[in-house]
This record gives C-alpha cells, structure tokens and sequence, in this order.
C-alpha cells in the first residue's frame, strides 16, 4: 500500500511503486482533470503541485510521491484567481493542456506574484499548447496577478 496526500485528502492506494502518479491519478483516485499528453515529461499536461512545485506526473513513480502534498487542478478552489482568469480571457480552446497551464501558471505566480511577459514565457515555455493560446496564456497569468491584488506587470 502507498499512502498519498492529494488535494488534502490522504489515500491509500495498491499499485505497484513504479507507475508513474499521472496513472494513479487519473484510474486509482478517478482525479482525471490532469492529462496525459507525451508520457515523457515534454509538453506539461499532467502538471501537478509536489509540495508546491509544478511537476510532471508522467515522470513521478508513486513511491516517490509519498508523504509529499499532492495538488491537482481539482484541488484548486473554483474562484482561484488562475481559473478566473482563464475563463475571463476565454484562454480555452480545444483545452486539453489548460489544467496542466493552469497548474504551471499558479506555481509561477505563488513564486513571482509580479512576473513580466518574459518571466511568464520563460516558466511557461515546456507547457505546449497546440492550439497556440499562448499569448492569451500570458494576458490570464496579469490578470490574475492583478486579481489577487498583487499587481501584475507587463
């Protein structure tokens, strides 16, 4: 049995110790907001918080994310500034890589509250999206810079 802390819920789970946490995730805790995009850690869709970092969790095996805090874009409020944002600069499109941005962006602005556009390229460049929202990616990270009265500046 592994034992895992997400979204400030602790599981137990029987899965052997290699399968990487993205599985255990999306079929053991039914938690399918976080995405499988590559398997090999390139294009950020499984992003998740590990103690407050943006990880990969194609490339976590579940052993190592015992006794860590485990964040998906489930456990994220739905009226944090991040998801607000997204919404208000209709970010979506096809939003498959949206939670794995999300996830991303948020650990970019718990870091940098204030970040400028080549801070938010500069963490944001390994999350790919095919649909190349990335210039409203940017102007949703502002805002919700701005919207959790931190000041955002561009």
């Amino acid at each position: 049995m592994i034992a895992l802390s997400v979204n400030g819920k602790l599981y137990q789970v029987e899965v052997p110790p290699d399968v990487p946490l993205l599985w255990v995730l999306r079929e053991q805790l039914k938690l399918t907001g976080t995405k499988f995009g590559c398997g090999a850690g390139l294009c950020g869709a499984c992003t998740v918080h590990v103690d407050g970092k943006a990880e990969r969790s194609c490339q976590i095996p579940v052993k190592d994310a015992q006794g860590k805090k485990i964040t998906t874009i489930e456990g994220l409020a739905g009226n944090h500034p991040v998801k607000k944002a997204w919404l208000t600069e209709e970010v979506s499109q096809c939003g498959w890589c949206q939670p794995g941005q999300i996830m991303a962006a948020t650990a970019l602005l718990k870091e940098n509250p204030r970040p400028t556009d080549g801070e938010i390229d500069n963490a944001m460049v390994d999350n790919l999206c095919r649909c190349g929202t990335y210039q409203r990616i940017r102007r949703a990270i502002h805002t919700a810079a701005q919207e959790a009265g931190k000041g955002g500046k561009k």
